[in-house]
């Protein structure tokens, strides 16, 4: 089953305190004695040459392929209140372990490992299960995020990892197959341009990890 979904313009939300990204870019603050909720939104990020529009409707991304098991937690919220927004339709789509896209070069064949669609729970979070990303040339490690609200796109962005566990999963198979990786976070020209505050937050799960991240939109 497949959905067709617009594209526009979007930004999302900007961590504040160290305990605000943690919890995924909220905070709250006092004004005139009384608690606000307040989202800081940040640009977001290109959409990159391998998307492909209308994806699968489904939680587990991975066809067969190989990898780290890796759980998707992406919450979504509404940045003027951090209120979850249910229904909202969020698309993902990353390399495979060897560093290959589905629909493109040597991943031509399918146009469907590692890309789906999720809609919000009732806590505006979104699941998908997959595998940790390989790497390819010229990229730091990475997962592409689509978030649309009631058939409109309202963020497009990237999803990172920090290095240091990026090293130690790499060090297993099947990512052992492939040493030196040309890029990190710190030198990779999109990463620099936000990539920070769109790090996941990441616990060991298993055989493999949980990311979460909580995105603020503009509705």
């Amino acid at each position: 089953m497949e959905e067709r979904f617009s594209r526009r313009a979007s930004l999302v939300r900007f961590g504040g305190l160290l305990a605000a990204l943690a919890a995924g870019g909220c905070r709250v603050h006092s004004s005139a004695g009384a608690d606000a909720v307040a989202c800081v939104l940040t640009p977001e990020q290109t959409e990159g040459p391998y998307f492909i529009a209308n994806e699968l409707v489904r939680r587990t991304i991975t066809d067969g392929h190989p990898g780290t098991p890796l759980i998707l937690r992406l919450a979504v919220v509404d940045a003027a209140t951090c209120r979850p927004i249910k229904g909202a339709a969020v698309d993902v789509w990353h390399a495979d372990a060897a560093g290959v896209y589905s629909g493109f070069g040597q991943g031509a064949a399918s146009r469907t490992f590692m890309r789906g669609i999720q809609r919000t729970d009732a806590r505006g979070v979104a699941v998908f299960r997959t595998v940790y990303p390989g790497w390819y040339t010229g990229r730091t490690v990475h997962i592409h995020v689509k978030v649309h609200v009631r058939g409109r796109v309202v963020h497009t962005g990237q999803l990172y990892f920090p290095d240091k566990l990026t090293d130690a999963v790499y060090r297993k198979a099947p990512y052992s197959s492939r040493p030196g990786r040309d890029v990190r976070n710190a030198t990779d020209s999109i990463y620099r341009n936000g990539g920070r505050r769109s790090m996941l937050s990441l616990r060991r799960h298993g055989a493999g990890y949980v990311g979460t991240i909580r995105m603020g939109v503009r509705r």
